[in-house]
């Protein structure tokens, strides 16, 4: 038999018929939706007199354009409150289960899933959103899709794909102290680009992934799609297996012991051959914080920013993103004032996350200069939270927690940035405007951003950490 990546196997596992000479149809395990890439779907539906092909595998919640802050009452903002509405109604016409605002499993999509036991190993999984590669963490090909395509999925519970190339990440050695997953996947795009995993779907391995747990692998595939690749997975193991456990909606008893059996089996062949391959020394790894207008542009903290590209066809990309970012060549980040923080999104709003920043702060106030907003990723997140005093810690020091939503990591909702303003955010774009008209955006990890709520600047956290 063929030597196979993870990857083939599961593809190859879920294609229903090849197309001579065209892409896969490919069978859809988990659909998730939410209120942004659905109305059009679902008059699609309408228009053509049928149903959803299989509800059950179909769930929705509210994310993207809901409040953080009074969620018991009407939304203000007149796009957002329709776009709620209309996913709501067409969950009601269509027989969905819809997890809305003020059900205790309402949250971002991408968070929901894998803590409800809805996301597991060996799945393909769609949403009409890009950071679906978030669920590929658990060993499932997992992937954004656009608007025709949610139809297509909500009509047949199938897509038409084209397989994607295969890569290989790999890094091994142990990490440094300060130094989390989310400093991992911006030093890796930092090394191969936005566009280097263009055309592939990424396999992410080596002895530092495996030491990782379940929350830190969400955290790295669901930025994979930020180099470009269409996704990025992680083979299950024992930590796979028992972050599933007991979970709401996982296999219980004998059910789950069979899958085991199955997810045990979910591993690239040691003779498989990668299109490409990557390998990575995590001691080279320290904090990381971007710079520019894209996630690539990044690095160190202790780095200054990179000097002009030799390449012409980057330089004016290169002067824009930091003319749009009010920096130049050469600057150290190392003391740069900030104005806002942002913990939250479903790259870093879990419930490890809050843990790791409410270490950090302890018997510490943030800085009178920040405006720090801490957003849970979902209902579950924020009750584990207020459980575990994590709200009382944020409160002393200064913050307040919100309700879960998408919150600032977009403009789509009422969290937004000022034009001029620097915030320090736990997401994983900075585009320009990403945050809000002319904000201007800074990728890091939880610590990081925690570390600039205390001090009112780009720091090491590691300075902070060693007088812990």
């Amino acid at each position: 038999m063929q030597a196979k990546t993870l990857f083939d196997k599961i593809w190859d596992q879920h294609v229903v018929e090849s197309v001579e000479n065209g892409p896969d149809i490919v069978y859809i395990d988990r659909h998730f939706i939410h209120e942004v890439t659905t109305p059009q779907a679902f008059n699609g539906l309408r228009q053509r007199g049928i149903p959803v092909a299989r509800p059950k595998q179909t769930i929705a919640t509210a994310d993207h354009n809901v409040p953080t802050k009074d969620q018991h009452l009407p939304i203000r903002e007149a796009l957002s409150r329709t776009q709620v509405e209309t996913l709501t109604k067409n969950c009601a016409d269509f027989g969905i289960e819809l997890y809305g605002l003020g059900h205790p499993y309402q949250g971002i999509v991408h968070v929901i899933g894998p803590e409800l036991g809805i996301t597991q190993p060996g799945m393909t999984i769609v949403c009409g959103d890009s950071h679906t590669s978030t669920h590929g963490a658990f060993g499932s090909i997992a992937f954004g899709i656009g608007t025709s395509e949610v139809e297509q999925v909500l009509a047949t519970q199938c897509i038409l794909q084209a397989k994607p190339k295969k890569m290989k990440i790999e890094i091994n050695g142990e990490l440094k102290e300060g130094v989390t997953s989310k400093d991992i996947i911006l030093y890796v795009i930092s090394k191969i680009s936005t566009s280097g995993g263009t055309g592939h779907f990424v396999e992410f391995c080596g002895s530092a992934i495996q030491s990782l747990s379940m929350e830190a692998r969400m955290t790295i595939c669901n930025m994979s799609i930020e180099m470009g690749a269409r996704g990025g997975l992680i083979a299950p193991d024992e930590i796979t297996f028992e972050y599933i456990r007991n979970k709401e909606f996982a296999p219980k008893g004998e059910g789950f012991d069979q899958m085991m059996k199955y997810w045990k089996s979910l591993a690239t062949d040691e003779e498989a051959v990668f299109d490409k391959e990557y390998q990575f020394d995590a001691n080279d790894i320290e904090p990381m914080i971007t710079y520019g207008t894209n996630p690539g542009m990044g690095t160190k903290i202790v780095q200054p920013v990179p000097e002009m590209p030799f390449a012409e066809d980057e330089r004016a990309n290169f002067s824009k993103a930091l003319n749009y970012m009010g920096l130049h060549a050469g600057e150290s980040l190392e003391g740069h004032p900030v104005d806002y923080v942002f913990i939250g999104s479903c790259t870093n709003s879990r419930i490890e996350d809050l843990r790791q920043a409410a270490d950090l702060i302890r018997g510490r106030k943030k800085s009178d200069k920040v405006e720090a907003w801490i957003v849970p990723g979902s209902k579950q997140v924020e009750e584990q939270a207020r459980k575990e005093g994590l709200d009382k810690i944020f409160e002393a020091a200064g913050f307040e927690i919100r309700q879960p939503g998408c919150s600032a990591c977009l403009g789509m909702n009422e969290d937004k940035i000022p034009a001029g303003k620097y915030c320090v955010s736990t997401s994983n774009r900075n585009f320009e405007g990403r945050q809000g008209p002319g904000a201007r955006t800074m990728l890091a990890s939880p610590l990081t951003a925690m570390a600039a709520a205390l001090t009112g600047k780009i720091v090491d956290v590691r300075n902070l950490l060693s007088n812990n």
